[in-house]
């Protein structure tokens, strides 16, 4: 089994069969069938539906087990080239929406200062969608809302932040002192997270403490939809602060309420294999810039229990 073989399938897995493969990776088409089939005879399995050049199963799991190998090499050729000279290497980070608005701006501009040659790929998503690409192999690390999912991966609690009620201005809740108590969520309806997601577990969990039975208008998935339906009058929700961006707070009220948890959000790795030396670079400056008051966000609070 070679390299290039595993490569042809990643390339018909990213591009859609074997002739964009080929093209992608700068070869023929006959090439790629060549190394796929190579690889079918060795494995003793189709890998690729020659009908629809579609992968079939034993073909996606190859292409997993793949993806984390050329992370591994990749992070082996940084590693080496960091231990004679800067850091060198790209790192695809994945974060939630309403973490990268602040951070993913300041981290860019941290990597100018301290690592020039240390490039960044930012997606964003939300969890369901962040944790299975870190442990596909498609991310390098993820900052993502705790707990996470997947047993195969390890977090690192970064930093957390306040979750508020955001009304708008002419609201009744506006005018009352606040915190106010968790009570006045029954009389609401409100916009909420999916069941089932860090951020709804958290908020269900306060409220049953407190006896209170909520209301939901629509059940969203991702902070930050469910910020800009609040933002366009479909109704109130409880968001952590940074998920109302300052040229909005003229608009909206952000209620703090008793007894209420903070969102927790860390950075998160495959606990198989060790980060490259430009990934350990990025995760240094992501705690850096957390750490610096001036940096945070307003409703933001810094971990010092990193490890």
């Amino acid at each position: 089994m070679e390299l290039r073989h595993l490569q042809a399938l990643l390339g018909i897995a990213d591009h859609g069969g074997f002739s964009a493969a080929a093209d992608a990776l700068g070869t023929v088409q006959s090439n790629i069938s060549a190394h796929v089939a190579r690889l079918e005879r060795e494995l003793g399995a189709v890998l690729v539906d020659r009908s629809s050049g579609r992968l079939t199963e034993e073909g996606a799991v190859v292409v997993d087990r793949s993806r984390r190998m050329m992370a591994e090499l990749d992070a082996l050729v940084a590693d080496v080239a960091a231990m004679s000279r800067e850091v060198v290497g790209l790192v695809r980070i994945g974060v939630i929406g309403s973490t990268g608005r602040w951070l993913i701006p300041q981290l860019f501009e941290q990597l100018r200062a301290q690592h020039p040659r240390v490039q960044v790929s930012a997606t964003d998503g939300i969890n369901s969608t962040l944790e299975p690409r870190l442990l596909s192999g498609e991310l390098d690390l993820a900052v993502v809302a705790l707990p996470v999912l997947l047993d195969e991966l390890s977090a690192t609690p970064l930093f957390e932040e306040d979750l508020v009620l955001v009304v708008p201005v002419d609201h009744p809740l506006a005018d009352r002192e606040t915190p106010l108590p968790i009570s006045v969520l029954a009389d609401l309806e409100l916009l909420l997270p999916m069941p089932h997601t860090a951020l709804r577990a958290d908020i269900d969990a306060a409220c049953r403490r407190a006896g209170v039975s909520l209301h939901s208008a629509m059940e969203v998935d991702g902070v930050r939809l469910i910020a800009s339906l609040t933002f366009d009058g479909y109704g109130p929700a409880i968001l952590p602060a940074t998920a109302v961006p300052e040229h909005m707070r003229d608009r909206f009220c952000l209620l703090s309420l008793e007894d209420f948890p903070r969102r927790r959000v860390g950075v998160t790795l495959r606990q198989r294999g060790l980060p490259s030396a430009p990934t350990r670079a990025v995760i240094d400056l992501l705690y850096a810039i957390v750490a610096q008051p001036k940096r945070r966000p307003e409703g933001l609070h810094r971990l010092h229990q990193n490890n």
